[in-house]
């Protein structure tokens, strides 16, 4: 079993290896320049590497890059196992990132708080206090109204 700071050490490496060859090695069109690794984790025991990407365009793109990096995934194995200089090369699983979705619900969630605060700010804007402006008795007040 192998300690934490090996496997994120191990991690780390992969995703720059990944990254590099993605950029300047592999000649597949699918992949090109719209393809970013955001994060990779590596298991315990050091065998498997999990990449995360993100894809930048839409659905039919994002298929596309999916297939790519299967298709992509013994040369990129390949070319860590060169760098790592391990005695076995962890196999690659690529999984499509769920950040950019994440942050843009975030940032729905974001929209409707700041337009729900200005309604709130607009109802509020020509409003009076309830009662007197300063509720609250003071010492020596209960005294004088005996």
């Amino acid at each position: 079993m192998a300690d934490n700071a090996r496997a994120k050490k191990l991690a780390d490496l992969i995703r720059e290896v990944v990254a590099e060859k993605l950029q300047r090695g592999i000649k597949d069109p699918r992949l090109g320049t719209h393809v970013t690794i955001t994060d990779t984790r590596v298991t315990g025991d050091l065998r498997e590497a999990t990449v995360f990407y993100t894809v930048y365009g839409d659905d039919e793109e994002r298929a596309n890059a999916a297939a790519g990096l299967e298709s992509a995934k013994g040369i990129l194995r390949s070319a860590v196992g060169r760098a790592a200089g391990t005695k076995f090369t962890p196999t690659l699983s690529f999984v499509a990132d769920a950040l950019p979705e994440n942050a843009k619900t975030i940032e729905d969630l974001l929209d409707k708080a700041r337009a729900s605060d200005a309604q709130v700010r607009e109802a509020s804007s020509g409003a009076s206090f309830a009662g007197e402006a300063d509720p609250y008795k003071k010492p020596g007040e209960d005294e004088a109204a005996e």
